[in-house]
């Protein structure tokens, strides 16, 4: 942050940027990589919108109680109107003084355009995971990839700036849904050992399977119905990147390499899970960091589309 920036803003807004930079720097192992491509003072912005979704997202993952987790989220959901009244009051920030994310996601949506309105489907998303919710059909599913994903996008947007409103927030959607599909088979060990089943239930009956696990938490389904399903999925996947990456030549040449980075790294690996399905299936995999780096550069420089 320059100086000039700092005269421009109080103390305790400069420090509340400060605080989800450091979110976004130590929790966001994929995004961040994007997010750093950016203007500085897009990327607070974003670094805003990225903490509020991640302390969301981590009470919809929490160990705590049911009831507890969705008397958090019913918490999270006042926050964000609080947000909102201060906004529509045109108030000073210091009366979210305490809360750093607030603060900051204030002054990021005094400056862009941010539909704040987004953060409560997010919050409708993960209150379904809490009660427990399975998925019949895809249509299913991907209504829950709108909500805890696309909105993520759309809130992205106002950051970025776009040509086309209904298209670029379409497309956004579809790229969401695309991150969604990956961290789900990701996760596919890792939800199944916490009872959750994201995959539909007409997609495990297609391939005979049922995501039941021993008590090792291997799956006792054989390995090569597994190995389909996941592929069948990963195919799914690529087609939501190839619908979401149409959003790039509607974004400026920073937020396309931000968005690209986000999309090559997730996409990635998505490939590795396709090529060697048994490795989602053992344990939570990810890229490493130097390939990470690689992916973020191309993007910088328009080679990552």
């Amino acid at each position: 942050m320059t100086v000039s920036e700092t005269c421009e803003r109080p103390e305790w807004v400069v420090e509340a940027y400060r605080h989800c930079e450091r979110v976004v720097r130590d929790e966001a192992r994929n995004f961040g990589y994007g997010i750093r491509l950016m203007p500085a003072p897009k990327r607070r912005a974003m670094s805003a919108i990225y903490a509020f979704a991640r302390g969301v997202d981590d009470i919809g993952d929490g160990p705590e109680p049911a009831c507890v987790r969705l008397d958090l989220l019913d918490r999270s959901r006042r926050r964000l109107e609080a947000v909102q009244d201060v906004l529509w009051r045109r108030a000073d920030s210091r009366a979210l003084e305490g809360h750093p994310v607030l603060t900051a996601l204030a002054d990021a949506a005094g400056r862009y355009p941010i539909p704040l309105d987004a953060f409560a489907e997010l919050i409708d998303g993960c209150e379904s995971d809490v009660r427990g919710a399975a998925y019949e059909t895809f249509d299913d599913l991907l209504r829950y990839c709108q909500q805890v994903a696309g909105t993520v996008g759309r809130l992205s947007l106002g950051v970025f700036g776009y040509d086309g409103r209904q298209r670029a927030e379409g497309l956004a959607d579809s790229l969401g849904v695309a991150f969604q599909l990956t961290n789900i088979l990701r996760d596919l060990r890792e939800d199944g050992l916490g009872g959750r089943v994201y995959l539909p239930s007409e997609d495990l009956a297609r391939f005979g399977c049922t995501l039941e696990q021993d008590e090792s938490g291997d799956f006792v389904d054989p390995s090569w119905r597994l190995h389909d399903l996941v592929r069948f999925q990963a195919e799914r996947a690529r087609a939501w990147y190839a619908e979401g990456l149409r959003l790039l030549p509607l974004l400026d040449r920073r937020s396309a390499a931000c968005t690209a980075a986000m999309a090559g790294i997730y996409r990635r690996l998505l490939e590795r899970i396709a090529e060697r399905p048994s490795i989602a299936l053992e344990s939570r995999i990810s890229l490493p960091t130097w390939q990470k780096a690689v992916v973020a550069a191309r993007a910088l420089t328009g080679v990552e589309r």
